[in-house]
């Protein structure tokens, strides 16, 4: 499967933020991205190693269109931040109606405004070029396959491979996440899929291990069909 480039972002610290399309044009896309929270790099690795699959397989075995956007917060993956080089959290500056100003700890800074930061403002930008159907965002905190929207089978389907609880409510607000953003105003379900942390002892390549069959089934059985 070939993939573009599309046009790149900038970081707050001017770092380039890239995405990629594959060439199955639609009215709507799939898209797979990571590295919201730069500290979370489990989920980086994990939809490197998918991008890196997605790449070999044919079209034809994969007929969604897809966008993959590997890392979103790029500066704060290099500062290993949960923050970006604001110190603003990226799921919390959405601009949802939930947008609080307000926060109790500084990880959850929500910025000055919704979309004032950079990397939300070019997230914002291909949401809208290109239009997402469902958005599967990957996290890393304790196991868990957290839903927004119409996505509980899609869920479901994952739980299989790997067991985790799936939920559609975290346990605590978020407001201006991409869980609300997308599901609400953008009408495309979302799916914040949390991995396990490397500090349980678990390695980057053991929880790829462990999620992989579940990622490759939601992309090669028919099931995300249906949000086209």
């Amino acid at each position: 499967m070939k993939f573009t480039k599309l046009e790149s972002g900038k970081s707050v610290n001017n770092q380039e933020i890239t995405a990629f399309r594959n060439e199955i044009d639609s009215d709507r896309y799939i898209y797979l991205m990571a590295g919201v929270h730069g500290d979370e790099i489990e989920g980086v690795h994990c939809l490197k190693e998918l991008y890196s699959w997605l790449k070999e397989q044919s079209e034809e075995a994969i007929d969604l269109p897809l966008v993959v956007i590997p890392i979103v917060n790029v500066d704060g993956v290099q500062a290993g931040t949960r923050v970006n080089a604001n110190g603003v959290d990226l799921n919390r500056n959405l601009p949802t109606a939930s947008w609080d100003p307000n926060f109790e700890q500084d990880k959850y800074n929500p910025g000055k405004a919704p979309l004032s930061e950079p990397e939300n403002q070019y997230l914002d930008k291909l949401f809208k070029e290109y239009p997402p159907a469902f958005i599967l965002s990957i996290h890393s905190w304790k196991p868990i396959i957290n839903y927004n929207g119409d996505c509980k089978d899609v869920a479901e389907l994952l739980a299989k491979h790997n067991e985790y609880p799936i939920a559609d409510d975290i346990g605590y607000p978020t407001p201006g996440s991409l869980g609300t953003y997308g599901s609400i105003d953008l009408k495309a379900p979302v799916l914040t899929f949390e991995c396990p942390t490397v500090d349980t002892g678990i390695t980057v390549e053991e929880v790829w291990q462990e999620n992989e069959k579940g990622f490759k089934a939601i992309l090669e059985e028919p099931i995300l069909k249906r949000f086209l």
